[in-house]
């Protein structure tokens, strides 16, 4: 894949040093950053979930996003993702650093529909 545009979930807007959110759709802000880790830019979540326009995913491939890293997310938001083209991982990590590091050196794996987060499988 070229032209990596990744994207990760935050609390706030303290770059890669941002905590990682614990919920993907209820985010403060989405970090987007280059395949070397480099920041390129934070939003505000301005979706549906947080009384906007849209869904979560619809925002990030808006914003350019082809991966998206994250502690986890709810099977409708995976199946969006993967119909517009969003590559997602999930993996455990603080920090937006940690996280990237992580998919960097392939400690993470590509989020299929086991992976979706207990909360929205009930």
């Amino acid at each position: 894949m070229k032209n990596i545009k990744i994207v990760i979930p935050t609390d706030g807007r303290n770059g890669l040093d941002e905590n990682v959110a614990g919920h993907f759709g209820r985010s403060e802000t989405y970090t987007f950053l280059n395949d070397r880790g480099k920041l390129l830019e934070i939003i505000d979540n301005t979706s549906e979930h947080m009384s906007g326009q849209g869904l979560p995913p619809e925002l990030m491939k808006a914003h350019g996003a082809n991966v998206l890293l994250c502690k986890d997310l709810g099977p409708k938001a995976l199946n969006l993702c993967k119909k517009l083209g969003i590559e997602i991982y999930t993996g455990q990590a603080k920090k937006v650093k940690g996280l990237f590091e992580m998919w960097k050196s392939k400690k993470i794996h590509k989020a299929g529909a086991g992976d979706t987060c207990k909360y929205h499988n009930k």
